[in-house]
This record gives structure tokens, C-alpha cells and sequence, in this order.
């Protein structure tokens, strides 16, 4: 950028849909405590609550978190990529931290009250969820945020690596979906086709969820809000890819 040329811009409509992704976000945490802590009896770790530990952590780590590393490069469009790519990984691992406190409680609580585990397409949509994104997360960080994978190497996988951050951000909104679902048939079968209270809250949690995948996946779809490459940055891909690929610079069409 030339010295006294005004700061860049976002595209018209990406600050908007990136602030009501928060809101909703935002909205869908709250709902989820509301829900916990006024039917449910709270969160505490060593005590029969610990079960309420997993919705809570599941939908923050592998929904809100999550949803969040993937706009990343949709909001931090003009910083060093070095950084927003830092920045991306540091929100996975995060909610991957989160996810697996999440998994931890399930697994005690059904151990402390003798429930069998593994047994619902929840539980197996859920595992796949975070074995997958563990896996996406681990294979982003060996071709992307370390030095090692050569150009066209990164060139091939960097596709499938965003397809597979969409299709896993859908797989965990699914896997949430069911598991409300599966916790309101256990817990208020008898009341629930009579729109208790409780139904509705918790139907509504299943709303924000959906909008809220709804709008993250509507911004990282949009072509033209996609992060644009900085001069500096086409400079340094070509300076890496003539070191491994043993290519010039100047050689092949830009």
C-alpha cells in the first residue's frame, strides 16, 4: 500500500453479518446455561451434575469456538497472515481443549451412574466430530503453521482442509442438535409434546444453533468476502515456492 492511501475497508455487509454471528453466539452460550441452571440444576464437576458439564462445553468448544476460527480469515483480512493463521489454530485447539473437558464429564458421569456409553447416533456423530477435527487440526497445523510441506503440497491440500472445516463446523452443530434432542427424551418425555417450558427453551437453543451455523457458513461462502492475499505475501509464496519447488519466480504466468 502506498504511504497516505486511506486504510482498508471490509466488504459492504461482512462487519454486519460477522456482528450478528456474534450476537448469536452470544445468545445460544447464555441459552445453553439458561437451560442448565434453571431445569437442570446447574454444572459442578464431583457431583451428580458433572453430566451438565458436556452440553455446556460442547456447544462453546466444538459450536461457538469453533464457528469463530473459521471467520478468522474473514475478519482479520488485513493483518499478517503469519498472525491470523497463529490466531485460527490457537481458537481449534481451544475449543478442542473445551471439547474434550466436555467428552471427560460424559464419559465419568455415565461411569458414576452405571450408563452404558457409546450406544446413540449422538454419542457416534459427536466422537466422529472431535476425532475428525482433532485430526483436521493436527494435519492444518503439520501444513500450514510449521515449515516442512512444500508448495504444491500445501497447494493440494489446502481444498480439502476447508472443506472439511465446514463439513466438520456442520457435522457439530448436527451432533448438538442430537444431543438435545436425546436429552429432553430422557429427561421430560412424559411433558414434552405438552410445550413445557423447558421443551420450548431448549428447542429454541437448537434455533440459535442452526441460525447461527447459518449465518457463519453464509459469510465464509460469500467469494468476494474471502481475505485477500497482501503484496508482501504474493512476494513470499513465490520466494517459497522457488525454494521448494526449485522454480523461478518469474517463470509461468502470475
Amino acid at each position: 500500500a502506498m504511504d497516505g492511501a486511506p486504510p482498508p475497508t471490509s466488504p459492504t455487509g461482512l462487519s454486519a453479518y460477522v456482528a450478528v454471528s456474534q450476537l448469536l453466539g452470544l445468545t445460544l452460550l447464555a441459552t445453553t446455561g439458561a437451560w442448565l441452571g434453571r431445569y437442570r440444576g446447574g454444572v459442578a464437576w464431583h457431583s451428580p451434575l458433572q453430566f451438565n458439564a458436556h452440553p455446556l462445553c460442547m456447544v462453546l468448544g466444538m459450536v461457538f469456538l469453533q464457528g469463530d476460527a473459521l471467520l478468522v480469515y474473514r475478519v482479520f483480512r488485513h493483518e499478517a497472515k503469519r498472525s491470523t493463521k497463529a490466531l485460527h489454530a490457537l481458537l481449534h485447539g481451544l475449543a478442542l481443549v473445551i471439547a474434550l473437558v466436555g467428552i471427560i464429564a460424559v464419559f465419568e458421569s455415565h461411569r458414576t451412574k452405571g450408563i452404558p456409553d457409546m450406544y446413540s447416533l449422538h454419542s457416534w456423530c459427536g466422537m466422529a466430530a472431535f476425532v475428525l477435527y482433532l485430526l483436521q487440526w493436527l494435519l492444518g497445523c503439520g501444513f500450514f503453521l510449521f515449515p516442512g510441506a512444500s508448495f504444491s503440497l500445501r497447494g493440494w491440500y489446502k481444498p480439502q482442509h476447508i472443506f472439511f472445516g465446514i463439513a466438520l463446523f456442520i457435522l457439530s452443530i448436527t451432533s448438538c442438535l442430537l444431543g438435545i434432542t436425546e436429552m429432553l427424551l430422557f429427561k421430560i418425555s412424559d411433558s414434552y409434546s405438552h410445550f413445557v417450558p423447558e421443551g420450548i427453551l431448549a428447542n429454541t437453543l437448537g434455533v440459535l444453533l442452526v441460525a447461527f451455523g447459518l449465518v457463519v457458513g453464509y459469510v465464509l461462502t460469500r467469494e468476494e468476502w474471502k481475505r485477500p492475499p497482501l503484496a508482501e505475501e504474493m512476494a513470499l509464496s513465490m520466494d517459497f515456492k522457488t525454494l521448494t519447488e526449485g522454480e523461478s519466480p518469474s517463470g509461468g504466468s502470475q
